[in-house]
Protein backbone atom coordinates (compact mmCIF):
# COMPACT_ATOMS: atom_id res chain seq x y z
CA UNK A 1 0.00 0.00 0.00
CA UNK A 2 1.50 3.36 -1.02
CA UNK A 3 2.18 6.36 1.19
CA UNK A 4 -0.82 8.27 -0.15
CA UNK A 5 -3.33 5.63 0.90
CA UNK A 6 -1.52 5.00 4.20
CA UNK A 7 -1.61 8.73 5.03
CA UNK A 8 -5.30 8.88 4.17
CA UNK A 9 -6.03 5.85 6.33
CA UNK A 10 -4.11 7.27 9.27
CA UNK A 11 -5.97 10.55 9.13
CA UNK A 12 -9.27 8.69 8.72
CA UNK A 13 -8.58 6.52 11.78
CA UNK A 14 -7.64 9.48 13.98
CA UNK A 15 -10.37 11.86 12.84
CA UNK A 16 -13.12 9.23 12.96
CA UNK A 17 -12.09 8.10 16.43
CA UNK A 18 -11.83 11.68 17.68
CA UNK A 19 -15.25 12.46 16.26
CA UNK A 20 -16.79 9.73 18.40
CA UNK A 21 -16.45 12.16 21.30
CA UNK A 22 -17.14 15.49 19.59
CA UNK A 23 -20.89 15.25 18.85
CA UNK A 24 -21.80 14.12 22.37
CA UNK A 25 -19.80 17.04 23.76
CA UNK A 26 -21.62 19.50 21.50
CA UNK A 27 -25.12 18.22 22.21
CA UNK A 28 -24.88 17.20 25.85
CA UNK A 29 -23.37 20.55 26.86
CA UNK A 30 -26.52 22.32 25.63
CA UNK A 31 -28.79 19.88 27.45
CA UNK A 32 -26.75 20.37 30.63
CA UNK A 33 -27.12 24.13 30.30
CA UNK A 34 -30.90 23.76 29.95
CA UNK A 35 -31.09 21.46 32.99
CA UNK A 36 -29.08 23.80 35.18
CA UNK A 37 -31.05 26.83 34.01
CA UNK A 38 -34.26 25.12 35.12
CA UNK A 39 -32.63 24.40 38.47
CA UNK A 40 -31.55 28.03 38.93
CA UNK A 41 -34.97 29.38 37.93
CA UNK A 42 -37.09 26.92 39.94
CA UNK A 43 -34.83 25.77 42.76
CA UNK A 44 -35.83 22.16 42.01
CA UNK A 45 -32.95 20.05 43.31
CA UNK A 46 -33.81 17.23 40.94
CA UNK A 47 -32.55 19.28 38.01
CA UNK A 48 -29.31 19.94 39.87
CA UNK A 49 -28.89 16.20 40.31
CA UNK A 50 -29.64 15.74 36.61
CA UNK A 51 -26.97 18.27 35.65
CA UNK A 52 -24.46 16.53 37.92
CA UNK A 53 -25.21 13.02 36.64
CA UNK A 54 -25.22 13.82 32.93
CA UNK A 55 -22.33 16.19 33.61
CA UNK A 56 -20.23 13.31 34.92
CA UNK A 57 -20.70 11.48 31.61
CA UNK A 58 -20.03 14.73 29.75
CA UNK A 59 -16.69 15.23 31.52
CA UNK A 60 -15.53 11.67 30.78
CA UNK A 61 -16.40 12.17 27.12
CA UNK A 62 -14.87 15.67 27.01
CA UNK A 63 -11.50 14.61 28.43
CA UNK A 64 -11.13 11.67 26.06
CA UNK A 65 -12.12 13.93 23.18
CA UNK A 66 -9.25 16.29 24.00
CA UNK A 67 -6.74 13.43 24.21
CA UNK A 68 -7.76 12.00 20.84
CA UNK A 69 -7.94 15.41 19.14
CA UNK A 70 -4.40 16.58 19.88
CA UNK A 71 -2.81 14.24 17.33
CA UNK A 72 -4.99 15.48 14.48
CA UNK A 73 -3.37 18.86 13.99
CA UNK A 74 0.13 17.36 14.22
CA UNK A 75 -0.64 15.31 11.12
CA UNK A 76 -0.86 18.44 9.01
CA UNK A 77 2.90 18.71 9.58
CA UNK A 78 3.89 15.04 9.73
CA UNK A 79 1.73 13.47 7.00
CA UNK A 80 0.36 16.41 5.01
CA UNK A 81 3.16 18.98 4.96
CA UNK A 82 2.71 19.76 1.26
CA UNK A 83 -0.93 20.49 1.94
CA UNK A 84 -0.01 22.78 4.84
CA UNK A 85 2.56 24.55 2.67
CA UNK A 86 0.10 24.97 -0.17
CA UNK A 87 -2.97 26.20 1.70
CA UNK A 88 -1.64 27.20 5.14
CA UNK A 89 -2.41 30.85 4.44
CA UNK A 90 -6.14 30.01 4.70
CA UNK A 91 -6.35 26.78 6.64
CA UNK A 92 -3.81 27.71 9.32
CA UNK A 93 -5.44 31.02 10.21
CA UNK A 94 -8.84 29.35 10.69
CA UNK A 95 -7.46 26.65 12.97
CA UNK A 96 -5.53 29.26 14.97
CA UNK A 97 -8.74 31.20 15.59
CA UNK A 98 -10.50 27.99 16.64
CA UNK A 99 -7.82 27.18 19.21
CA UNK A 100 -7.36 30.66 20.70
CA UNK A 101 -10.96 31.88 20.58
CA UNK A 102 -13.05 28.79 21.19
CA UNK A 103 -11.08 25.85 22.56
CA UNK A 104 -9.28 27.73 25.35
CA UNK A 105 -12.54 29.42 26.35
CA UNK A 106 -14.31 26.07 26.50
CA UNK A 107 -11.50 24.41 28.45
CA UNK A 108 -11.31 27.23 31.00
CA UNK A 109 -15.00 27.36 31.76
CA UNK A 110 -15.46 23.60 31.84
CA UNK A 111 -13.04 23.60 34.79
CA UNK A 112 -15.05 26.36 36.50
CA UNK A 113 -18.21 24.35 35.97
CA UNK A 114 -16.86 20.94 36.99
CA UNK A 115 -15.05 22.09 40.13
CA UNK A 116 -17.28 25.03 41.00
CA UNK A 117 -20.36 23.26 42.40
CA UNK A 118 -21.31 25.06 45.65
CA UNK A 119 -18.12 27.16 45.40
CA UNK A 120 -19.51 29.91 43.18
CA UNK A 121 -23.03 31.32 43.03
CA UNK A 122 -25.76 29.43 41.17
CA UNK A 123 -25.94 32.03 38.44
CA UNK A 124 -22.18 32.12 37.90
CA UNK A 125 -22.09 28.33 37.79
CA UNK A 126 -24.96 28.24 35.30
CA UNK A 127 -23.24 30.91 33.21
CA UNK A 128 -20.14 28.70 33.09
CA UNK A 129 -21.95 25.77 31.45
CA UNK A 130 -23.60 28.07 28.93
CA UNK A 131 -20.13 29.38 28.01
CA UNK A 132 -18.92 25.78 27.65
CA UNK A 133 -21.84 24.96 25.36
CA UNK A 134 -21.41 28.13 23.29
CA UNK A 135 -17.63 27.79 23.03
CA UNK A 136 -17.82 24.11 22.07
CA UNK A 137 -20.27 24.81 19.27
CA UNK A 138 -18.25 27.89 18.27
CA UNK A 139 -15.20 25.64 17.99
CA UNK A 140 -17.19 23.41 15.64
CA UNK A 141 -17.99 26.46 13.49
CA UNK A 142 -14.32 27.21 12.86
CA UNK A 143 -13.37 23.59 12.26
CA UNK A 144 -16.16 23.20 9.72
CA UNK A 145 -15.34 26.52 8.07
CA UNK A 146 -11.86 25.07 7.53
CA UNK A 147 -13.29 21.85 6.13
CA UNK A 148 -15.90 23.77 4.15
CA UNK A 149 -13.12 25.71 2.44
CA UNK A 150 -11.65 22.39 1.28
CA UNK A 151 -15.08 21.53 -0.12
CA UNK A 152 -15.62 24.97 -1.71
CA UNK A 153 -12.34 26.98 -1.87
CA UNK A 154 -13.51 30.59 -1.99
CA UNK A 155 -11.79 33.84 -1.05
CA UNK A 156 -8.39 32.75 -2.34
CA UNK A 157 -6.23 32.81 -5.47
CA UNK A 158 -3.80 30.10 -6.57
CA UNK A 159 -0.39 31.73 -7.12
CA UNK A 160 2.87 29.83 -7.81
CA UNK A 161 1.48 26.60 -6.42
CA UNK A 162 0.05 28.16 -3.26
CA UNK A 163 -3.40 29.31 -2.22
CA UNK A 164 -3.26 32.95 -1.17
CA UNK A 165 -6.00 34.48 0.96
CA UNK A 166 -7.75 37.37 -0.81
CA UNK A 167 -10.99 37.84 1.14
CA UNK A 168 -11.27 36.49 4.69
CA UNK A 169 -14.96 37.45 4.96
CA UNK A 170 -15.75 35.35 1.89
CA UNK A 171 -13.98 32.41 3.51
CA UNK A 172 -15.89 32.64 6.79
CA UNK A 173 -19.24 33.25 5.04
CA UNK A 174 -18.77 30.27 2.72
CA UNK A 175 -22.33 28.98 2.10
CA UNK A 176 -21.19 25.37 1.84
CA UNK A 177 -19.42 25.57 5.20
CA UNK A 178 -22.44 27.00 6.97
CA UNK A 179 -24.80 24.46 5.46
CA UNK A 180 -22.39 21.71 6.52
CA UNK A 181 -22.13 23.21 10.00
CA UNK A 182 -25.87 23.21 10.65
CA UNK A 183 -26.13 19.65 9.33
CA UNK A 184 -23.36 18.52 11.68
CA UNK A 185 -24.62 20.41 14.72
CA UNK A 186 -28.18 19.16 14.36
CA UNK A 187 -26.89 15.59 14.05
CA UNK A 188 -24.69 16.06 17.12
CA UNK A 189 -27.56 17.39 19.21
CA UNK A 190 -29.74 14.47 18.09
CA UNK A 191 -27.00 12.06 19.15
CA UNK A 192 -27.00 13.60 22.64
CA UNK A 193 -30.78 13.23 22.74
CA UNK A 194 -30.62 9.52 21.97
CA UNK A 195 -27.81 9.13 24.49
CA UNK A 196 -30.08 10.53 27.23
CA UNK A 197 -33.14 8.63 25.97
CA UNK A 198 -31.36 5.27 25.89
CA UNK A 199 -29.81 5.52 29.35
CA UNK A 200 -33.00 6.94 30.90
CA UNK A 201 -35.13 4.18 29.34
CA UNK A 202 -32.75 1.53 30.68
CA UNK A 203 -33.17 2.86 34.23
CA UNK A 204 -36.92 3.43 33.98
CA UNK A 205 -37.78 -0.18 33.18
CA UNK A 206 -35.72 -1.16 36.23
CA UNK A 207 -37.58 1.37 38.41
CA UNK A 208 -34.31 3.14 39.25
CA UNK A 209 -34.77 6.80 40.28
CA UNK A 210 -38.05 6.97 38.37
CA UNK A 211 -38.73 10.68 38.90
CA UNK A 212 -35.16 11.58 37.96
CA UNK A 213 -35.07 9.59 34.74
CA UNK A 214 -38.65 10.45 33.81
CA UNK A 215 -37.67 14.12 33.72
CA UNK A 216 -34.56 13.33 31.71
CA UNK A 217 -36.50 11.15 29.29
CA UNK A 218 -39.28 13.67 28.68
CA UNK A 219 -36.81 16.49 28.08
CA UNK A 220 -34.80 14.37 25.64
CA UNK A 221 -37.92 13.07 23.86
CA UNK A 222 -39.10 16.56 22.92
CA UNK A 223 -35.57 17.67 22.08
CA UNK A 224 -34.83 14.66 19.85
CA UNK A 225 -38.14 14.67 17.97
CA UNK A 226 -37.98 18.36 17.09
CA UNK A 227 -34.35 18.17 16.02
CA UNK A 228 -34.83 14.98 13.97
CA UNK A 229 -37.56 16.65 11.92
CA UNK A 230 -35.53 19.84 11.54
CA UNK A 231 -32.50 17.81 10.41
CA UNK A 232 -34.56 16.03 7.77
CA UNK A 233 -35.69 19.37 6.35
CA UNK A 234 -32.18 20.78 6.51
CA UNK A 235 -30.80 17.61 4.93
CA UNK A 236 -32.86 18.36 1.82
CA UNK A 237 -31.56 21.94 1.78
CA UNK A 238 -27.99 20.75 2.25
CA UNK A 239 -28.44 18.33 -0.62
CA UNK A 240 -29.44 21.25 -2.84
CA UNK A 241 -26.30 23.10 -1.70
CA UNK A 242 -24.19 20.08 -2.66
CA UNK A 243 -25.94 19.91 -6.04
CA UNK A 244 -25.12 23.55 -6.70
CA UNK A 245 -21.51 23.64 -5.42
CA UNK A 246 -20.34 20.01 -5.70
CA UNK A 247 -22.49 18.43 -8.44
CA UNK A 248 -19.98 15.60 -8.89
CA UNK A 249 -20.45 14.54 -5.28
CA UNK A 250 -24.23 14.60 -5.68
CA UNK A 251 -23.96 12.43 -8.80
CA UNK A 252 -21.80 9.95 -6.84
CA UNK A 253 -24.28 9.94 -3.95
CA UNK A 254 -27.01 8.91 -6.37
CA UNK A 255 -24.88 6.81 -8.79
CA UNK A 256 -26.05 9.12 -11.58
CA UNK A 257 -23.86 8.61 -14.66
CA UNK A 258 -25.62 10.24 -17.62
CA UNK A 259 -26.80 13.84 -17.87
CA UNK A 260 -30.54 14.15 -18.25
CA UNK A 261 -33.66 16.11 -17.39
CA UNK A 262 -36.55 15.05 -15.19
CA UNK A 263 -34.20 12.50 -13.66
CA UNK A 264 -35.87 9.79 -11.57
CA UNK A 265 -34.67 8.45 -8.25
CA UNK A 266 -34.42 4.69 -8.09
CA UNK A 267 -35.34 3.08 -4.79
CA UNK A 268 -33.24 0.03 -5.69
CA UNK A 269 -29.99 0.42 -7.59
CA UNK A 270 -26.32 -0.52 -7.30
CA UNK A 271 -23.41 1.23 -9.04
CA UNK A 272 -20.92 -0.62 -11.23
CA UNK A 273 -17.85 1.62 -11.08
CA UNK A 274 -15.79 -0.45 -13.50
CA UNK A 275 -18.27 0.03 -16.34
CA UNK A 276 -19.48 3.47 -15.19
CA UNK A 277 -23.08 2.34 -15.04
CA UNK A 278 -25.45 0.66 -12.59
CA UNK A 279 -25.99 -3.07 -12.27
CA UNK A 280 -29.74 -2.48 -12.03
CA UNK A 281 -32.19 0.40 -11.58
CA UNK A 282 -35.54 -0.58 -10.06
CA UNK A 283 -38.61 1.23 -8.68
CA UNK A 284 -38.06 4.69 -10.19
CA UNK A 285 -39.85 7.77 -8.86
CA UNK A 286 -40.09 10.08 -11.89
CA UNK A 287 -38.32 13.41 -11.61
CA UNK A 288 -37.53 13.01 -7.93
CA UNK A 289 -33.76 13.41 -8.22
CA UNK A 290 -34.24 16.59 -10.28
CA UNK A 291 -36.59 17.93 -7.62
CA UNK A 292 -34.38 17.00 -4.66
CA UNK A 293 -31.34 18.57 -6.32
CA UNK A 294 -32.86 21.74 -7.77
CA UNK A 295 -36.46 22.00 -6.57
CA UNK A 296 -37.79 21.35 -10.07
CA UNK A 297 -39.06 18.00 -11.34
CA UNK A 298 -37.90 18.90 -14.85
CA UNK A 299 -34.42 20.22 -13.96
CA UNK A 300 -31.29 18.94 -15.65
CA UNK A 301 -28.93 16.89 -13.48
CA UNK A 302 -25.47 16.38 -14.92
CA UNK A 303 -24.00 12.88 -14.78
CA UNK A 304 -20.59 11.72 -13.62
CA UNK A 305 -19.40 11.04 -17.16
CA UNK A 306 -19.85 14.71 -18.06
CA UNK A 307 -18.89 16.23 -14.70
CA UNK A 308 -15.51 14.51 -14.29
CA UNK A 309 -13.96 16.07 -17.45
CA UNK A 310 -15.40 19.46 -16.49
CA UNK A 311 -13.80 19.23 -13.03
CA UNK A 312 -10.49 18.20 -14.58
CA UNK A 313 -10.54 21.09 -17.05
CA UNK A 314 -11.21 23.63 -14.29
CA UNK A 315 -8.43 22.11 -12.18
CA UNK A 316 -5.93 22.42 -15.03
CA UNK A 317 -7.00 25.98 -15.79
CA UNK A 318 -6.56 27.07 -12.17
CA UNK A 319 -3.31 25.25 -11.38
CA UNK A 320 -1.58 24.43 -14.66
CA UNK A 321 -1.47 20.76 -13.65
CA UNK A 322 0.77 18.54 -15.80
CA UNK A 323 -0.10 14.84 -15.31
CA UNK A 324 3.31 13.79 -16.63
CA UNK A 325 5.16 15.38 -13.70
CA UNK A 326 5.50 13.76 -10.25
CA UNK A 327 3.31 15.18 -7.52
CA UNK A 328 5.76 14.10 -4.79
CA UNK A 329 9.28 12.74 -4.46
CA UNK A 330 9.98 10.33 -1.61
CA UNK A 331 13.27 10.19 0.40
CA UNK A 332 14.28 7.01 -1.44
CA UNK A 333 14.00 8.83 -4.75
CA UNK A 334 10.65 7.28 -5.73
CA UNK A 335 8.58 9.65 -7.79
CA UNK A 336 4.86 9.49 -7.13
CA UNK A 337 3.00 10.26 -10.32
CA UNK A 338 -0.76 10.32 -10.29
CA UNK A 339 -1.73 10.75 -13.94
CA UNK A 340 -5.33 11.87 -13.87
CA UNK A 341 -7.34 11.50 -17.03
CA UNK A 342 -10.33 13.81 -17.50
CA UNK A 343 -12.92 11.03 -17.23
CA UNK A 344 -11.27 9.67 -14.06
CA UNK A 345 -11.70 12.79 -11.94
CA UNK A 346 -14.56 11.27 -9.99
CA UNK A 347 -14.93 9.99 -6.42
CA UNK A 348 -15.25 6.34 -5.33
CA UNK A 349 -18.90 5.97 -6.28
CA UNK A 350 -19.90 2.79 -4.45
CA UNK A 351 -18.60 3.91 -1.04
CA UNK A 352 -20.14 7.38 -1.42
CA UNK A 353 -23.43 5.89 -2.63
CA UNK A 354 -23.73 3.37 0.23
CA UNK A 355 -22.63 5.84 2.91
CA UNK A 356 -25.26 8.34 1.81
CA UNK A 357 -28.01 5.75 1.91
CA UNK A 358 -26.94 4.54 5.34
CA UNK A 359 -26.98 8.11 6.68
CA UNK A 360 -30.34 8.96 5.12
CA UNK A 361 -31.95 5.68 6.18
CA UNK A 362 -30.87 6.11 9.78
CA UNK A 363 -32.17 9.68 9.71
CA UNK A 364 -35.62 8.37 8.85
CA UNK A 365 -35.38 5.78 11.62
CA UNK A 366 -34.48 8.50 14.12
CA UNK A 367 -37.69 10.39 13.38
CA UNK A 368 -39.71 7.21 13.98
CA UNK A 369 -37.93 6.35 17.25
CA UNK A 370 -38.12 9.94 18.52
CA UNK A 371 -41.83 10.15 17.68
CA UNK A 372 -42.56 6.91 19.57
CA UNK A 373 -40.46 8.11 22.51
CA UNK A 374 -42.49 11.31 22.64
CA UNK A 375 -45.86 9.54 22.35
CA UNK A 376 -44.93 6.99 25.04
CA UNK A 377 -42.96 9.41 27.22
CA UNK A 378 -45.35 8.89 30.17
CA UNK A 379 -45.39 5.09 29.97
CA UNK A 380 -41.91 4.08 28.93
CA UNK A 381 -41.44 2.07 32.14
CA UNK A 382 -44.27 -0.21 30.97
CA UNK A 383 -42.70 -0.79 27.54
CA UNK A 384 -39.53 -2.79 28.21
CA UNK A 385 -39.22 -3.85 24.57
CA UNK A 386 -39.13 -0.29 23.27
CA UNK A 387 -36.89 0.79 26.15
CA UNK A 388 -34.44 -1.92 25.14
CA UNK A 389 -34.55 -0.69 21.54
CA UNK A 390 -33.71 2.84 22.67
CA UNK A 391 -30.77 1.58 24.71
CA UNK A 392 -29.40 -0.42 21.78
CA UNK A 393 -30.04 2.53 19.45
CA UNK A 394 -27.43 4.73 21.21
CA UNK A 395 -24.66 3.76 18.71
CA UNK A 396 -26.85 4.47 15.66
CA UNK A 397 -26.43 8.29 15.60
CA UNK A 398 -22.66 7.75 15.80
CA UNK A 399 -22.85 5.49 12.75
CA UNK A 400 -25.04 7.99 10.88
CA UNK A 401 -22.62 10.85 11.58
CA UNK A 402 -19.61 8.80 10.47
CA UNK A 403 -21.45 7.82 7.29
CA UNK A 404 -22.20 11.49 6.67
CA UNK A 405 -18.55 12.42 6.99
CA UNK A 406 -17.68 9.53 4.70
CA UNK A 407 -19.93 11.10 2.07
CA UNK A 408 -18.37 14.53 2.66
CA UNK A 409 -14.73 13.38 2.45
CA UNK A 410 -14.76 10.39 0.12
CA UNK A 411 -17.28 12.13 -2.13
CA UNK A 412 -14.78 14.98 -2.60
CA UNK A 413 -12.04 12.73 -4.00
CA UNK A 414 -9.73 12.83 -5.90
CA UNK A 415 -9.45 16.39 -4.61
CA UNK A 416 -7.87 17.31 -1.29
CA UNK A 417 -9.10 20.83 -1.99
CA UNK A 418 -11.97 20.69 -4.45
CA UNK A 419 -10.65 21.25 -7.98
CA UNK A 420 -7.59 23.01 -6.56
CA UNK A 421 -5.29 20.30 -5.14
CA UNK A 422 -5.14 16.55 -5.68
CA UNK A 423 -5.01 14.42 -2.55
CA UNK A 424 -1.68 12.96 -3.70
CA UNK A 425 -0.26 16.47 -3.96
CA UNK A 426 -0.75 17.14 -0.24
CA UNK A 427 1.25 14.31 1.33
CA UNK A 428 4.57 14.61 3.14
CA UNK A 429 7.74 13.19 1.54
CA UNK A 430 8.14 10.41 4.11
CA UNK A 431 8.60 6.66 3.64
CA UNK A 432 5.46 4.57 3.54
CA UNK A 433 6.94 2.29 6.22
CA UNK A 434 7.01 5.20 8.69
CA UNK A 435 3.36 5.99 8.05
CA UNK A 436 2.42 2.32 8.35
CA UNK A 437 4.19 2.09 11.73
CA UNK A 438 2.49 5.20 13.12
CA UNK A 439 -0.87 4.02 11.72
CA UNK A 440 -0.50 0.72 13.58
CA UNK A 441 0.49 2.56 16.78
CA UNK A 442 -2.45 4.97 16.54
CA UNK A 443 -4.86 2.11 15.93
CA UNK A 444 -3.69 0.20 19.00
CA UNK A 445 -3.63 3.27 21.29
CA UNK A 446 -6.99 4.54 20.10
CA UNK A 447 -8.44 1.07 20.44
CA UNK A 448 -7.39 1.01 24.09
CA UNK A 449 -8.82 4.51 24.63
CA UNK A 450 -12.05 3.35 23.04
CA UNK A 451 -12.30 0.43 25.46
CA UNK A 452 -11.61 2.83 28.35
CA UNK A 453 -14.27 5.27 27.14
CA UNK A 454 -16.95 2.58 26.81
CA UNK A 455 -16.03 1.13 30.20
CA UNK A 456 -16.21 4.46 32.04
CA UNK A 457 -19.35 5.72 30.35
CA UNK A 458 -21.14 2.39 30.84
CA UNK A 459 -20.01 2.14 34.46
CA UNK A 460 -21.24 5.56 35.51
CA UNK A 461 -24.36 5.39 33.33
CA UNK A 462 -25.42 2.15 35.03
CA UNK A 463 -24.65 3.41 38.55
CA UNK A 464 -26.88 6.41 38.01
CA UNK A 465 -27.10 9.65 40.03
CA UNK A 466 -25.56 8.07 43.11
CA UNK A 467 -22.25 7.70 41.28
CA UNK A 468 -22.34 11.32 40.17
CA UNK A 469 -22.75 12.44 43.76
Amino acid sequence: MDVVMLSRLQFAVTVFFHFIFVPLTLGLSVLLAIMETIYVRTGNEQYKRMAKFWGKLFIINFVLGIVTGITLEFQFGTNWSNYSHGVGDIFGSILAIEATLAFFLESTFVAVWHFGWDKVSKKVHCFAIWVVAAAGNLSAIWIIIANGWMQNPVGADFVNGKAVLTDFFTVISNPFAWSQFFHTILASWILAGFFVLGISAWHLVRKNESDFFNRSFKMAAVWTLVLSVVLAVHGHNHGMTVARIQPTKLAAMEAHWETGTSVPMYLLTLPNEAKKENYFELLPIPGLLSFLAFGDFNAEVKGLKELAPLDFAEFQARTGYDPSLPVAVMPDGEKIIRPLQPEEAMPPVLLTFLSFRLMAGLGGLFILLAALAYVWRNSIADRPGFARILAYAIPLPYIAIMAGWMVAEVGRQPWLVYKLMLTAQGISPVPGSSVALSLAAFTVIYGLLGVLAIYLLRRFAIKGPVAAA
